[in-house]
């Protein structure tokens, strides 16, 4: 005869989950399909044009990027939060937006940032101002804001990593699919080629001292600086 399911033991393992999941869904209405952190631009500079050479670009912003840079913050953050330690948050905020190169990439952080916000106070998941602003920065990046959400979810430093790496890789390709003559097929490809290295990438980013840290992407800032004044674009970086 049957026999009634258990009653699930890691209950809270799971919301984790859940809530990661929501936290990286492109359906998350915080704007971010309307960056493309200066890939449009290097599709218009024909630096990327086919399947090869995109993979190739975002391998390359993976290793020298969010590895250095984004992956390894997001984990000091993650622990910062974990300790209410407010001035290591802020530090970490404050180091982030001294490393985006361009207008367009500064405004992306602040505005994503803001609009991550703005969604947790209306779901009810942010405290009140008052207790809100001795732990985080009044106008935190998006890397802070999404460091945040994913500590009151639960979520573990690793595993907000990965889904940090897996949404920006999203992001990248939906741009890709819209401004190239690029299928979803090959988005796939792409997808299961660089998936490895996602995880490489969070493994090094847990490994690296703070004198380590900084991105080396001399090619992305330049084609975000050119984007800034690009005769037609879909795209707002």
């Amino acid at each position: 005869m049957p026999t009634e399911s258990a009653a699930p033991q890691n209950q809270g393992d799971e919301l984790a989950l859940l809530g990661l999941m929501q936290l990286v869904s492109p359906a998350l209405p915080i704007g971010a399909f309307a960056f493309s952190q200066g890939l449009e631009s290097a599709f218009e500079l024909d630096w990327v044009r086919d399947e090869a050479s995109l993979t190739e670009w975002l391998s390359g912003v993976l290793e020298d990027g969010l590895t250095r840079c984004e992956l390894p913050v997001l984990a000091r953050l993650h622990t910062a939060l974990a300790q209410g330690d407010a001035a290591t948050v802020a530090e970490w905020d404050q180091w982030l937006a001294a490393t985006r190169e361009t207008a367009e990439l500064a405004a992306e952080d602040s505005r994503l940032g803001a609009s991550l916000k703005r969604l947790l106070g209306s779901l009810d998941l942010l405290p009140s101002e008052d207790l809100l602003t001795p732990l985080l920065p009044t106008q935190a990046g998006y890397v802070t804001l999404f460091a945040y959400t994913a500590h009151t979810r639960g979520v573990s430093e690793r595993q907000t990593l990965l889904g940090f790496a897996w949404a920006w890789l999203e992001n990248q390709l939906a741009v890709a699919c819209k401004a190239l003559p690029l299928g979803h097929t090959a988005a796939q490809r792409v997808i299961e080629e660089l998936r490895p290295a996602l995880v490489t990438a969070v493994d090094q980013a847990l490994s690296l001292d703070d004198e380590e840290l900084g991105p080396v992407l001399p090619g992305l800032a330049l084609a975000s600086a050119l984007h800034e004044t690009q005769y037609s674009r879909l795209f707002r970086s």
